[in-house]
């Protein structure tokens, strides 16, 4: 396994050939993805460590829908098992990836502890354990505070992690090693993924806007009730499968024969 370095360019190179992957299997891939959400929200469910049982079940998951998208790419119909396929391969495989994803679980309940700090608490139940917003909550400014924390101390959570499950499974890293190798392959490819995030935030910006002004010249809210989360999660899903061009690119490797 060796580091890739590319350029800022790639970064749009990989939004548009996931959107582009998407679109050849976009009812198995939205599929999957609510599979993923669905298996999250059951988790979340258990009495007393469903929120755990959940943050843990992240990695795995996510790798899941990594692999589908490879699979779109090679050609392949992507199945339902192929959302499961990380905790299927080996027992080794199968154990490391528990293992990330009890790190990940760690990182995200020690950011929500320190959020809590700031407002008690509030915004840390709400993420955990699920719960709607009120405008009176969002108007809070300890409860903005926290939020803002949360999201700064979350960022380089997420970088350590957004290759690790990709790495203990395809490349048999161990857990510590793939958060280490995930974050540098990130920091030396920051122009790539800077332009990877800002078009993401474009795109999912210049969807939402595109839905309310076709509201406001319908003159009819329903579009935008009935139009606003379908979208959303359509661009989730495609986000999810850049991931797996983001991790093709960012390390040179010898893949074949190793479908899942």
């Amino acid at each position: 396994m060796k580091l890739n370095l590319v350029t800022g360019l790639t970064g749009v190179r990989w939004v548009r050939t996931g959107i582009r992957t998407f679109f050849r299997q976009p009812l198995a891939l939205t599929g999957l993805f609510f599979m993923f959400m669905a298996v999250v929200s059951v988790l979340a469910f258990v009495p007393l460590v469903g929120g755990v049982l959940a943050l843990v079940a992240v990695p795995a998951l996510t790798l899941g829908l990594m692999a589908a998208a490879r699979e779109t790419d090679e050609g392949r119909f992507p199945m339902p098992l192929t959302l499961f396929v990380a905790l299927r391969k080996t027992p080794q495989v199968t154990r490391a990836m528990l293992m990330l994803g009890v790190l990940y679980a760690i990182g995200v309940l020690l950011v929500m502890g320190l959020s809590a700090l700031v407002d008690g608490g509030q915004f840390a139940q709400i993420y955990v354990q699920g719960g709607g917003l009120t405008p009176e909550m969002v108007m809070e400014p300890g409860f903005r505070t926290a939020m803002w924390l949360s999201s700064l101390l979350y960022l380089p959570l997420s970088l350590a992690f957004w290759h690790a499950p990709a790495l203990v499974y395809w490349h048999d890293v161990a857990p510590i090693k793939s958060l280490f190798f995930s974050l540098v392959a990130i920091l030396r490819n920051t122009r790539a993924y800077l332009a990877y995030g800002a078009l993401w935030l474009a795109l999912s910006f210049g969807a939402g806007l595109g839905l309310m002004v076709l509201t406001a010249l319908t003159g009819s809210a329903t579009i935008a009730s009935v139009g606003l989360l379908p979208l959303a999660l359509w661009i989730a899903a495609m986000f999810f499968c850049s991931l797996w061009f983001t991790f093709r690119d960012s390390f040179a490797t010898d893949l074949e024969g190793s479908a899942p």
